[in-house]
């Protein structure tokens, strides 16, 4: 099991928290994830990232596939991956209406096809080939006027950089199982895998290319080496009703969706009624408590023993974690012990 960092959006304390990564990198994490949403792009990020670091991976989680041309999405992936000498992938992901339609300007329309298209493009515009595009939503060159049919100029680093889906539909889930090298869960309850995910998996696995190898499934995770005191997990819960409740409109918001599937309608709909209506600590107190427990890793040794297993047999591969202790060292020192049961455990 692979052990990445996931960044949070980038502030003030970037810097900093670039400083940390080098040291996670010594302590073992293999990988860290810029992500992006209507913050500081994660490009830039990553770039600075790809110069402080020398072994670990880098990845975008994730880069809005509406914002970006289909070719300038592959011409940055190919650029990072040249920056940072081949240990770049591409997290892409459709976000939601209220940030590209809000944020952006651009209309949110068919997310499956358009990210079916911008893989295929991405993936050929890597291998260099001149590009000729008749999609129903992307056209290369377009008809009826100057434009030719163009490769890159450059010679990448790699023809196929790994691509990495965000989902969490049924729907984009085995979209993700059917094209990407990864699939980028959120808040996901590995004892629900089966039952919520397992029917999109298999449908998504039943056409997948070989070629692709086996799916990356990965799982980002507030994490700390201690007990689960409630003040430990309040960020966490305070996320989780932020994405319940503020991250889409009613009747369009795919965190709540995904809540309901796991069995809890009544709290989902309570959780987005508080948090709409400006009562945001209430949203937060109305997060199940074992909802938060399921979705973090937290706790005595142990415990994260039980907790990593569970997480293997439902599949996961790779850990995205965000220490949660209070001071750096410990935050070093945690992720050098996670680190350790893994190769313990050989997970």
């Amino acid at each position: 099991m692979r052990l990445g960092i996931q960044l949070g959006y980038s502030g003030e304390g970037f810097a900093a928290a670039v400083d940390e990564v080098v040291e996670f990198e010594a302590a073992g994490a293999g990988l860290v994830v810029v992500p992006e949403a209507y913050s500081f792009d994660a490009v830039s990020q990553l770039g600075y990232l790809a110069a402080r670091t020398s072994r670990m991976q880098l990845a975008s989680g994730v880069m809005q596939l509406y914002t970006r041309t289909p070719t300038l999405t592959a011409m940055t992936a190919a650029g990072i991956d040249y920056v940072s000498g081949g240990r770049f992938s591409l997290g892409l992901g459709a976000s939601g209406p209220q940030v590209i339609e809000g944020f952006h300007g651009v209309k949110y329309d068919a997310p499956l096809a358009r990210t079916r298209e911008v893989v295929d493009i991405c993936r050929r515009v890597w291998r260099r080939e001149v590009l000729v595009h008749e999609g129903e939503h992307y056209r290369m060159p377009l008809p009826g006027g100057l434009g030719k049919p163009l490769k890159l100029i450059n010679r990448p680093v790699r023809d196929r950089i790994p691509i990495l889906l965000a989902a969490m539909g049924p729907r984009n889930v085995a979209l993700a199982a059917e094209i990407a090298e990864g699939w980028q869960a959120l808040f996901l309850d590995p004892e629900a895998i089966d039952r919520v995910f397992g029917p999109a998996l298999a449908e998504g696995l039943a056409r997948r290319d070989p070629a692709l190898g086996p799916l990356d499934i990965m799982v980002p995770l507030p994490f700390a080496v201690a007990e689960p005191a409630p003040s430990l997990l309040a960020r966490h819960r305070a996320q989780l009703a932020l994405y319940i409740g503020g991250m889409g409109a009613r009747g369009r918001n795919f965190s709540n969706d995904l809540i309901r599937r796991y069995g809890y309608p009544t709290e989902a709909a309570t959780i987005q009624e508080l948090f709409l209506s400006g009562r945001r600590e209430e949203a937060a107190a109305a997060v199940p408590e074992r909802l938060v427990r399921a979705t973090a890793l937290v706790g005595p040794l142990d415990d994260l023993r039980v907790r990593l297993a569970s997480l293997a047999a439902a599949g996961v591969t790779t850990l995205l974690v965000s220490p949660l202790a209070a001071t750096r060292a410990e935050r070093i020192k945690d992720v050098a012990e996670l680190k350790q049961v893994l190769i313990d455990e050989a997970l």
